[in-house]
């Protein structure tokens, strides 16, 4: 080889070995030391930056802390239980924030939870890979949730019509029926309190220390912490000691007022004579419908004319039928008692004295579908069943029900807030409650 072909060699290698260096990352620095034990050709500056995690200001932590720097290239430390490892030490295989008791549910890599999805379907996934949505596959349809629903951390959220935990089950009621049911007096579903499902509130239980936690009704509408003047679920200081709380509200005891039942209340008369005065002939103060307060009975609810008198004694709400009409349209109300007009007759003036019928065709009415007249409990008088007033708990179109079956409460039958319909208080506006007993107006005494 000439020795000007042989220098134009000898240039191009040296080119190509200089763009090589060039390319090779800042961390991988071989040659930064001309031999072992030699001085670093590295500035200071320039060797500690090398070793710093990116965007971190100068004077920051070396090697994550975990390492030494040497001329530029991180020295991880050895410790026990694992090591460190990675080009800044950033690695530590220990790391893994725990969760529900265990380690990643996935693999630990490099401090972080790798999850594992053999079918790149990515259903295992979170910070600890703890959310396994094929928990949520239906295993007939082999569908999340059954086509009916979303899935998120492997608990199906049904859509509307559809529950169960894979959202495999169909309501027997329409949304919209199943909406009006869950629906609260304020207008909310559930209150914002809870989850419907098939007409059915769930309420969120806040407290799961309780019988029955701190919020119930059928729609979420109780709220037992607006009783209490500091909330605190493990303490039962409801109403500040002197009161009883009802569905969020306090009842306060005699001679103690407020919301919360925080003020005293000044009374010449003692609890007993208290009582005793707004008693009068009722067996119950103010007759059930009503608050005594030194004696005197405020009757609720609030501004309604039609409970009234000293001991509350007259409720005019007892001449109204289920649709609200007073006495049947045929008499007027006199505390509590319809007076009927010439011609009818009847609790609610229901009944005409006059009859158009033959005998058979009223007794055709009457009768149960096992052929017995009024169910044995009654008389027929066209084609309607008078119930046998001895008996003052049977009820009904056919005195098939049992009044005794509605729920009590102070010793009263839908606590005297309500109708028993065949076994199921029907209860007035504003009151609420298996026996009627839950006020739910804007006011309360």
């Amino acid at each position: 080889m000439c020795p000007a072909a042989f220098s134009n060699f000898l240039l191009l290698v040296s080119s190509l070995l200089f763009a090589g260096l060039s390319a090779v990352p800042q961390s991988f620095s071989p040659s930064l030391r001309s031999g072992t034990g030699a001085a670093c050709r590295l500035t200071r500056a320039e060797s500690e930056r090398r070793c710093r995690a990116p965007r971190q200001p100068p004077g920051g932590a070396l090697c994550h802390g975990r390492g030494r720097c040497d001329c530029g290239v991180c020295i991880c430390h050895v410790s026990e239980p694992g090591v460190y490892f990675g080009p800044l030490c950033e690695c530590h295989d220990w790391v893994c924030e725990t969760y529900d008791g265990s380690i990643c549910a996935g693999t630990c890599h490099c401090g972080r939870c790798k999850c594992d999805n053999p079918d790149g379907n990515g259903l295992v996934y979170g910070k600890f890979c703890e959310c396994d949505d094929r928990e949520c596959i239906d295993d007939e349809t082999e569908e999340i949730c059954g086509g009916h629903g979303k899935c998120y951390c492997g608990n199906c959220y049904c859509g509307a019509g559809w529950h169960g935990d894979k959202c495999e089950l169909q309501c027997d009621i329409s949304p919209w029926e199943s909406k009006r049911r869950c629906t609260s007096p304020d207008g909310k579903i559930c209150s914002n309190r809870g989850t419907c499902v098939c007409g059915e509130c769930s309420c969120h239980d806040v407290d799961p220390t309780g019988d029955w936690g701190d919020i119930h009704g059928d729609t979420c509408e109780c709220d037992e912490r607006d009783c209490r003047a500091v909330y605190d679920r493990y303490s039962d200081d409801f109403c500040s000691g002197h009161g009883q709380c009802n569905c969020g509200r306090c009842d306060c005891k005699v001679g103690w007022y407020g919301r919360k039942c925080e003020h005293p209340r000044s009374c010449p008369l003692s609890a007993e004579e208290s009582i005793r005065k707004c008693q009068g002939s009722s067996a119950l103060p103010c007759s059930g419908r009503g608050k005594c307060e030194c004696g005197k009975c405020t009757c609720y609810p609030p501004g309604d004319r039609r409970v009234y008198g000293k001991t509350c004694e007259c409720d005019d709400r007892r001449c109204e039928s289920l649709d609200g009409v007073v006495c049947g349209g045929h008499g007027t109300c006199s505390c509590g008692r319809c007076v009927c007009e010439r011609g009818w007759f009847g609790t609610l003036c229901q009944h005409p004295r006059k009859c158009n019928m033959t005998e058979e065709q009223s007794k055709s009415l009457c009768e149960s579908a096992d052929g017995i007249l009024c169910s044995g409990k009654g008389s027929c008088h066209c084609g309607k069943c008078i119930c046998s007033a001895e008996e003052w708990y049977i009820s009904g179109e056919l005195c098939d029900c049992d009044d005794r079956d509605c729920d009590k409460h102070d010793g009263l039958i839908c606590t005297g807030n309500g109708i028993c319909n065949c076994g199921n208080c029907e209860c007035w506006d504003g009151w609420n409650g298996n026996a009627c007993e839950i006020w739910l107006g804007t006011e309360y005494p």
